[in-house]
C-alpha cells in the first residue's frame, strides 16, 4: 500500500521513527513524499499518489476510459495553472484554470489503482478543444467511439462543461456536427 508523507507521519509520529522503519525494511521510500509498506506498487498508483492534485487527461484519460486502444507512451496530467512544473520525464503536463480543474473530475479504478480522471463527458469537450493538436486518425478513432456511446453520455453535463470552458461556441458546433 502507498502512503504519503503526511500519512507516514501520523503512523510513525516522528521523522526518526520513519527513518528507522525505512532502514529496517518495514517502509520503502518510492519517491519524494511517497512511501510503501514493501509490496511492489503499480506505476499508475505511484504517479497518482505523487501528484494528488493532478488529474489524468488527454491521451491517458482516453485510454483509461476505453475510448482508444492506443497505449500512451507518457502520462498526461493536468494541474492548476499556478502549480510548479512537473520535471518527471514520464509526464506531459497541461495547465488549467483553478475554477475548471475540478469540473468533471471523477475517481476511477483502473487495474486496481484509484486515479483522479476527467469523466467521459468532460473528455469529449477536451477532445474537441484540442482537436487540432491531435493526429487526425487518433481523433477520428475517439470520435467514432463516442458516437457508439452517445446514448450513455450525460448530454446536459457535456453542454455545461462546454459552456464553462474556453472555445464554447466552437465546441458546441463540433458536438452537433460530429457526435450528436
Amino acid at each position: 500500500m502507498l502512503y504519503s508523507y503526511k500519512e507516514c507521519k501520523e503512523k510513525y509520529h516522528t521523522d526518526y521513527s520513519m527513518r528507522k522503519a525505512i532502514s529496517s525494511g518495514e517502509l520503502v521510500k518510492i519517491s519524494r513524499g511517497v512511501y510503501s509498506d514493501g509490496k511492489p506498487e503499480k506505476e499508475l498508483e505511484i504517479i497518482g499518489k505523487t501528484y494528488p492534485y493532478a488529474v489524468f487527461t488527454m491521451n491517458s484519460a482516453f485510454y483509461y476510459l476505453g475510448l482508444t486502444d492506443t497505449i500512451p507512451k507518457k502520462y498526461y496530467l493536468i494541474t492548476d495553472k499556478d502549480s510548479t512544473k512537473i520535471k518527471d520525464k514520464r509526464i506531459v503536463q497541461y495547465y488549467d484554470n483553478n475554477d475548471s480543474l475540478e469540473l468533471g473530475t471523477v475517481l476511477k479504478e483502473y487495474n486496481g489503482s484509484h486515479i483522479r480522471i476527467f469523466s467521459r463527458e468532460r473528455m469529449l469537450v477536451e477532445l474537441i478543444r484540442h482537436k487540432n493538436s491531435l493526429p487526425f486518425d487518433y481523433y477520428k478513432e475517439i470520435i467514432s467511439n463516442y458516437r457508439k456511446l452517445v446514448y450513455q453520455l450525460d448530454v446536459e453535463a457535456v453542454q455545461e462543461y462546454a459552456e464553462k470552458l474556453p472555445k464554447a461556441k466552437k465546441v458546441m458546433e463540433a458536438l452537433q456536427m460530429e457526435v450528436f
